[in-house]
């Protein structure tokens, strides 16, 4: 035997999904009443996504200043390690091709002796060289390349 009370959806139980609530209200005002609701929904909606938007957008400008101060302190601690020591910070340069491991340096060449050989000066000569280019390069006057380049043989 069942002990207990009866529900009958007629009654009308707010927050029963399926049972309709009955009113004395006419078709018109009904509608008018889903309207309003629909309304209020779309409303609802709309404010819950234009929120989400603003969150997403502040998450996202957030998080692109928080990796610029990453890319900032990187950059911060490479140039620290480069004045430390540049041959380290250059083998960990990265670059598209090439030896990642040996710095290239300009060398002091100024303590080289240069070998005046006159078929050099004569070679060059030929390829285009001016007078005073093989004057520099040599570190000899204008005067002793024109002499060189007089007492040359010519090609026949």
């Amino acid at each position: 035997m069942r002990t207990g009370t009866m529900v009958d959806k007629s009654w009308g139980i707010a927050g029963t999904p399926g049972f309709r609530v009955r009113t004395n209200l006419t078709l018109d005002e009904h509608a008018a009443e889903r309207a309003r609701a629909r309304e209020t929904r779309t409303a609802d909606r709309s404010e819950a996504s234009a929120e989400r938007l603003k969150t997403q957008a502040a998450k996202r400008e957030a998080e692109m200043q928080e990796r610029e101060r990453d890319r900032q302190a990187r950059r911060e601690e490479e140039m620290r390690s480069a004045a430390a020591d540049p041959h380290a910070a250059a083998a960990k340069r990265h670059r598209s091709s090439g030896r990642k491991d040996v710095v290239r340096e300009q060398r002091d060449t100024r303590g080289y002796a240069t070998l005046v050989d006159r078929e050099r000066i004569c070679e060059l000569a030929k390829r285009g060289a001016s007078v005073a280019g093989l004057a520099a390069a040599f570190g000899v006057s204008t005067d002793e390349i024109e002499e060189v380049l007089a007492t040359a043989p010519k090609p026949a």
